[in-house]
């Protein structure tokens, strides 16, 4: 992103004009996104100057206004879409996970839900012909699950074709059958993937604020960040917000995390893929008891909700639950040594 110059902007001197940079304020649209109380706290001024500081920023950006249906069209034409390199599921999701959302996918343990986001953190990568959106990831792992050797297994395991497609997006010499070539490509998919260990709820959403500020840090560059995965977002809030008593606490709290990073997407095009936990409703006669965490705030959240769940062996079945344009549905995939494959 150009670099712009708050300090035209009413009630931004020099002072206030840096600190709202080293909170990740750095541009005109992250400004007109914000809110006078969030503006007021970060940069010490009054409600009333945040919100000149927040109008002056949205004329300066050119949105916050009506526009018309065929004007949303268009914009929505920019959007992309990831593919999870299996048709079924992509066909589920309308041609892959979206850029400018949040999908959430929910599940019991060992169900897959980490293995969904190592495999989109290798397909963000590809090249746009192969399914992917030739950008980098920001990875936030607040279970200990990033594991670099899966990454490693799932490069691996693409087809030829796709390897050397990206071998030849990336100037890499050689052929996927070159073990020196194959190395180098790992390391460069490795390079892409910045992540970070959360250890508690706070530091978690004090990542998701950096994550902002990192993505537009990449804008323009040859690696835009093309896709930020949290996994899981739910379980330290789980864990340090026991009981009714503190429900109201958490998810006000999850709710503030879930639009900082609703915020990048909308920002930078990036698509936003959530893991969440699951609890069984013992009041369920019928059906699956299995029940996402998070209550309404996350359900209204997600524009897309996906449900995994064990099958036979390696199977497991993507449950389509919730879209604001696609019928539910159900898919097939297995996980394997070398990733997520079709059935």
């Amino acid at each position: 992103m150009a670099d712009v110059d708050l300090e035209t902007l009413p009630g931004v001197g020099p002072a206030t004009a840096e600190k709202l940079s080293d909170a990740g304020f750095d541009s005109y649209q992250s400004l007109a996104v914000a809110s006078p109380g969030e503006l007021s706290n970060t940069a010490d001024v009054g409600e009333s100057t945040a919100a000149d500081i927040i109008q002056a920023a949205r004329k300066e950006a050119d949105i916050g206004g009506f526009e018309t249906g065929s004007q949303v069209l268009e914009r929505r034409e920019r959007i992309g879409k990831l593919s999870w390199q299996i048709n079924e599921v992509d066909d589920l999701l309308g041609g892959g996970v979206e850029t400018q959302s949040i999908t959430e996918v929910y599940g019991e343990f060992g169900a897959g839900k980490s293995q969904v986001t190592h495999q989109l953190s290798v397909n963000v990568q590809l090249p746009r012909e192969q399914g992917g959106l030739g950008g980098s990831v920001i990875f936030i792992d607040s279970e200990d699950t990033f594991r670099p050797e899966r990454v490693d297994d799932m490069v691996r395991g693409l087809s030829d074709e796709v390897l050397q497609a990206t071998m030849d997006d990336r100037e890499i010499e050689g052929s996927p059958e070159d073990d020196e070539a194959m190395d180098e490509l790992i390391d460069d998919f490795l390079d892409k993937i910045h992540v970070a260990k959360a250890f508690n709820s706070n530091h978690q959403m004090l990542l998701a604020e950096k994550a902002q500020e990192l993505a537009g840090q990449h804008e323009d560059s040859e690696w835009p960040v093309r896709l930020v995965c949290i996994d899981s977002l739910t379980a330290h809030f789980r864990a340090e917000y026991v009981g009714r008593g503190q429900l109201a606490e958490r998810q006000q709290k999850l709710n503030k995390h879930l639009h900082d990073i609703d915020k990048v997407g909308n920002l930078y095009n990036t698509a936003i893929v959530v893991t969440n936990q699951v609890s069984s409703n013992p009041d369920s006669f019928f059906g699956d008891p299995t029940q996402p965490i998070g209550g309404n705030i996350l359900g209204h959240k997600s524009t897309f909700r996906m449900y995994l769940r064990k099958s036979k062996g390696d199977k497991r079945i993507v449950r389509l639950v919730d879209a604001p344009n696609l019928a539910d549905g159900e898919a097939v995939m297995r996980v394997q040594d070398g990733g997520l494959k079709p059935e």
